[in-house]
């Protein structure tokens, strides 16, 4: 409240000083300072406009620092897909170590299957999808997208708990080719048609498929119900287990884990949170 002393720490005249404010009141309309020989003071328009004034500055200012945070990939928004309980094992960890690294941004999960993880990605709606199996090369589908094997995992036989086949310790392919199989639909899982007719071949028969089934649960049921068997990734022990046992499969190799992403994704948060991935996947690997 003191002109002459504002004008030192502002390193201006104080003539200039005394200017300028007479030309912010004269555009406001209203009088921001009482001044008399003696003292100078706020107005209750002066009180509130300050008040307002510095709330306006810090906004300022913390856009600035959101803005830099962004541009070295420190802010902003994550968005993955996955597909609960029948997930890749270290999505928990790379979390954890995203948080650590980048505090500032707002990871989102969200539940698809490997179908509408798919969409979601090529309509940008997610940055990174835990997709599992990869589409054909044929395929429309993820033609937009970047594709990446994280893992490669056993495969094991789904039984019906009365099932012949539960006294072996491991079943082999052609054990099941008098079998009808129990096969995830392409509508929500695309390229499973593809793999299980592969490995069907390499045993040297085709699938007699009785049913495609659309949710991972779903296939656990018609199995339960001895509709049918399956293979899959050793990750289906996850669900419900209930009249159901697991063997190995003999003498197979293993089912790749893919991850997928959109071809012009340049988010730096996703780049980064794809290199915790990878740092993640090594360890486990």
């Amino acid at each position: 409240m003191n002109f002459t002393r504002a004008a030192e720490k502002l390193r201006v005249a104080q003539p200039s000083l005394s200017r300028q404010i007479q030309d912010l009141e004269d555009e406001l309309g209203v009088r921001l300072l009482d001044r008399d020989k003696v003292r100078v003071s706020l107005t209750d328009e002066g009180r509130g406009f300050l008040t307002d004034a510095k709330r306006l500055l810090d906004q300022s200012l913390e856009s600035i620092r959101s803005v830099r945070s962004l541009s070295k990939g420190e802010s902003g928004r994550l968005n993955l897909g996955y597909t609960f309980k029948f997930n890749y094992v270290p999505l928990p960890a790379t979390l954890a170590s995203c948080y650590s690294d980048m505090p500032e941004i707002s990871v989102s999960l969200f539940d698809l299957t490997p179908a509408d993880q798919i969409h979601a990605l090529e309509e940008r709606r997610i940055d990174l999808g835990f997709v599992g199996l990869r589409p054909p090369e044929k395929s429309k589908n993820g033609a937009n997208l970047n594709w990446e094997c994280i893992a490669r995992h056993d495969i094991v036989v789904v039984l019906p708990s009365d099932h012949p086949l539960t006294k072996k310790k491991e079943v082999f392919m052609l054990d099941l080719k008098p079998e009808f199989f129990v096969a995830m639909s392409e509508d929500t899982h695309p390229g499973s048609h593809d793999w299980l007719r592969d490995l069907c071949r390499e045993a040297g028969f085709k699938p007699k498929v009785l049913q495609h089934v659309g949710l991972d649960s779903g296939i656990m049921d018609f199995i339960r119900e001895g509709l049918g068997v399956t293979v899959a990734r050793e990750h289906i022990k996850r669900l419900p287990q209930r009249g159901i046992v697991f063997r190995p499969l003999a003498n197979a190799g293993k089912a790749e884990f893919w991850i997928a992403w959109h071809r012009d994704n340049a988010s730096k948060a996703l780049a980064h949170y794809m290199r915790i991935v990878r740092e993640a996947v090594a360890v486990l690997h």
